[in-house]
């Protein structure tokens, strides 16, 4: 029903759907109940993300909630902590690298050590998320670098 309209104008994640365009005329019609939807809007909220105009942003509470975690002292607030990175993961650029310590306390049974490294890196990565990146489609013309690493 939609085949032409997906992943240009219409993006749908099983029963989420966003329409986007710069301008009304580009919604086709459609005909949607009002009280499940939200129109006009420059931004909202869409699969834990925030979708505006400039592209697409990590939710602030996800930032929020990582910010305000202290230093660990178990196995499973590391869990926790993985968990929050997996939510903001595409916002950190070399995340891996970022991250390597924390999922190696996860890795074999041994006994849970944080380490100043640990601590370091977890005060870095506080750092790195107050001024998150946005994802935004690139701009026509111009050049785009992509780096690529296969091991």
């Amino acid at each position: 029903m939609f085949d032409e309209q997906l992943g240009k104008i219409m993006e749908v994640y099983i029963d989420d759907m966003l329409i986007k365009s710069l301008k009304e005329s580009e919604h086709i019609g459609m005909k949607l109940n009002p009280v499940k939807c939200t129109f006009g809007v420059p931004s909202g909220e869409f699969l834990g993300y925030i979708v505006t105009q400039r592209g697409i942003e990590a939710n602030p509470n996800q930032i929020i909630a990582f910010l305000t975690m202290s230093s660990l002292r178990n196995f499973k607030e590391v869990q926790r902590l993985t968990g929050r990175i997996a939510a903001l993961n595409r916002f950190i650029s070399r995340s891996t690298d970022k991250c390597l310590r924390f999922y190696q306390l996860l890795k074999g049974n041994k006994q849970f050590t944080w380490s100043d490294e640990c601590e370091e890196a977890f005060k870095q990565l506080k750092v790195y998320l107050t001024t998150p990146q946005i994802l935004s489609k690139p701009n026509a013309g111009e050049s785009l670098y992509l780096y690529i690493l296969v091991s």
